[in-house]
């Protein structure tokens, strides 16, 4: 969730392409005679460009096509906060990558900027196309023709702690099935009265850690966060309401550790890795490490009165405006989307399928968390929420989101209204 520190500049990025002339200027990756669905594999050179959070699974799906087909495709890992600026400098001279993955919030402008090469024909004539998370197609989705699929999905759960659970006389194995649930949960760990433990945890400054952990409380309790145009905020609803107070209530009874208040996403996950928090919403890519640490149960996030939802996040892929090999690329990513990828590299090294036909595999059976994981999803009430103005409404520092919530727990929660009308101003820009 470290994308918080680009969204400044990823906001600048649309002007600047606009200005040059980017939008709309994408070609159609129809397969010339010959390719065939799977496009072309003849012994190619590959450029592929991914961001440092990725680069375990990047790399394990880079050396598995690779070890299997004659194109190769030379990765090449960017830092997190440079990752904007320099996608957005190759794409003003000309120079962007074969191929390039993006975080899954930034699709939208950068699909709307002209960035990535056409891929609705392609995409088309995959037998599985329905069975692709429609959350990232849809995020890179513009005036109807579809650029990216995804690449690495990263999901929002809850994990709680079994330790703590049972010592605060709960079930260790039933993590919260409604908001109010997991409140009392974490005020039973916050009774335990233990130095340097409590109920739980979140990014009180971090507009991004909340966008992944709160938006699937409202969407799991029937609601939307945003208009279907993402230039409305609809963040003053009841359901929203309801997750405001809940942590607000936490707050007053000093469930919530003091660190959270100033938590810019920097160590935000850190304090459940020590096993000094109860239960809170978590990224699901993280438990192979928080497993070494902690005995994690894990559960979709609930909403009101139950449901369950996840933030649909992760990174996009496609085929960038440069390419002048655009059916050996195709390859590389229909290759992304098989079964081959999909389990047998993915799934093996407990990373989230991106195809709904492949949630049940071998190697998710072997842990009935990674199947809680994978179904949630593929939950309807699991989304990825589109909006070109996205990051500078919610993810950047200071953003409007970021006084939203900041005032909910812990200032004017009188202010709602108007806050939320803040955030509505940067989305519809």
């Amino acid at each position: 969730m470290r994308r918080i520190l680009s969204a400044a500049l990823a906001g600048l990025l649309i002007t600047g392409l606009a200005a040059c002339g980017g939008d709309g200027d994408k070609g159609t990756a129809a397969p010339p005679a010959g390719a065939g669905v799977d496009g072309v594999d003849d012994g190619s050179e590959l450029t592929l460009w991914t961001r440092a959070p990725l680069e375990l699974q990047a790399k394990a799906l880079v050396e598995a096509y690779n070890a299997s087909h004659k194109n190769q495709v030379e990765l090449t890992i960017v830092p997190n906060d440079d990752y904007v600026a320099k996608v957005g400098a190759a794409a003003g001279s000309g120079d962007l990558p074969d191929l390039f993955a993006a975080d899954i919030v930034y699709v939208p402008n950068w699909t709307k900027s002209g960035l990535f090469f056409d891929l609705t024909e392609s995409i088309g004539q995959l037998s599985y196309a329905d069975k692709i998370n429609q959350g990232h197609v849809q995020a890179g989705t513009y005036e109807g023709k579809k650029y990216v699929l995804p690449f690495v999905l990263d999901l929002s759960v809850v994990f709680w702690n079994k330790g703590l659970y049972k010592e605060a006389g709960l079930d260790p194995e039933k993590g919260p099935t409604t908001l109010d649930e997991f409140k009392q949960q974490a005020l039973a760990v916050q009774k335990l009265g233990k130095k340097d433990v409590y109920g739980t945890y979140f990014g009180g400054n971090c507009g991004g850690c909340n966008v992944f952990t709160w938006f699937p409380m409202v969407w799991a309790s029937g609601e939307e966060v945003m208009d279907p145009a993402g230039t409305k905020s609809l963040l003053n609803g009841p359901a929203a309401q309801k997750v405001y107070s809940t942590w607000r209530e936490l707050q007053g009874a000093g469930a919530i550790a003091p660190g959270s208040k100033d938590e810019t996403g920097a160590t935000w996950v850190a304090a459940f890795q020590e096993g000094k928090i109860g239960v809170m919403p978590y990224p699901a890519t993280l438990l192979p490490t928080a497993s070494k640490t902690v005995d994690v149960g894990v559960t979709a996030i609930p909403g009101v009165t139950g449901g369950g939802s996840t933030f649909v996040g992760g990174d996009g892929i496609g085929i960038s405006k440069d390419s002048k090999k655009t059916q050996q690329s195709w390859n590389f990513m229909s290759w992304l989307m098989s079964e081959a990828a999909q389990v047998e590299v993915l799934a093996k090294n407990n990373s989230s399928v991106a195809r709904t036909d492949l949630v049940d595999n071998q190697y998710s059976a072997k842990d009935p968390r990674v199947v809680t994981i994978n179904k949630a999803a593929a939950s309807p009430q699991s989304k990825t929420p589109v909006a070109v103005n996205f990051q500078q409404a919610f993810n950047a520092p200071g953003s409007p989101w970021v006084t939203l919530l900041r005032n909910q727990v812990y200032g004017d929660a009188g202010s709602l209204e108007k806050d939320n009308e803040a955030v509505t101003g940067v989305l519809g820009q």
